[in-house]
């Protein structure tokens, strides 16, 4: 009997590192990280004074590859500096570096780049240039399609920044999302993060949950959601930091393990005007 528990001890001990292989070889952490613009009227919260604490937060919490929103070609390049990150991704102003950037930020040395894009959210995707009723600001969605070295998985991500004052450009931009989606990435696994400036209730959601194409994984999460149910918070400590305007959409076949909106601070102060969302997802 003694034998026999033994031959069994090991036989199981032989089998765990199978299992444990096969359980994480696509297991990604991906995040949605809206930067805040670096603007010297943010004073004390202006970007020379986050850049160390994003680049910590980043490097902590281990993210594999993320959607950014309003980072200028500099403020990339800080986050660079943690060295083994690149980027993809150009421009709203000029479709090369002039401008914020819906950049993606992923592992070098993980992840092989297939392909990558852009395209705007107006009337004319293929140009810079502002779309329907926005008055403010280009909009640009960037997108890259990724090898997983350590899996071989390969994958779509798109990142995204809509209007934040134009109802009908917000609509007419998930149409022209899921459009995107549909030609670029087909049938493949798929993330898209950012930011969308609408709550789950407003028209642009709904027209994302009502496609069936993308899944919230907000709401798919297999593990309940971690920290605040708003993702906004003005640099404010008091704020209410309800409304959720920022996501991690995913495609079939995805599984979201956990999801979290990191409300990291430091002596008060917050790496940016939005928490930074994460979700650990297999494939």
């Amino acid at each position: 009997m003694r034998n026999f528990i033994m031959m069994l001890c090991l036989a199981v001990i032989s089998l765990s590192p199978a299992l444990a292989k096969k359980k994480g070889e696509a297991g990604l952490n991906v995040a949605t990280f809206n930067l805040r613009m670096d603007t010297k009227s943010d004073g004390e919260n202006a970007w020379p004074n986050r850049k160390e604490m994003v680049k910590g937060l980043v490097r902590f919490h281990d993210f594999d590859v993320f959607g950014t929103q309003e980072g200028f070609q500099h403020q990339l390049m800080g986050i660079l500096e943690l060295k083994n990150y690149d980027y993809v991704g150009v421009g709203r102003d000029d479709g090369k570096d002039a401008g914020e950037h819906s950049a993606i930020i992923y592992k070098k040395d993980r992840f092989e780049v297939l392909q990558k894009g852009n395209f705007w959210l107006s009337e004319t995707p293929d140009k810079p240039g502002k779309g329907w009723d926005a008055t403010c600001c280009n909009r640009i969605c960037s997108w890259a399609q990724f090898r997983d070295k350590q899996s071989g998985k390969v994958f779509y991500f798109f990142n995204v920044h809509y209007d934040h004052q134009g109802r009908i450009a917000r609509k007419n931009s998930s149409l022209l999302l899921l459009k995107k989606i549909e030609e670029i990435a087909g049938d493949a696994p798929v993330f898209c993060t950012g930011d969308f400036n609408a709550v789950p209730d407003d028209e642009p959601i709904r027209i994302l949950y009502d496609n069936g194409v993308l899944k919230d994984a907000y709401l798919v999460t297999l593990q309940p959601p971690y920290g605040t149910a708003g993702t906004f918070n003005s640099f404010n400590l008091n704020g209410a930091m309800t409304n959720r305007i920022d996501y991690i959409w995913v495609g079939k076949g995805i599984t979201v393990q956990k999801y979290g909106v990191l409300n990291d601070m430091q002596y008060g102060r917050f790496p940016s005007d939005h928490f930074p969302v994460m979700i650990h997802a297999t494939f």
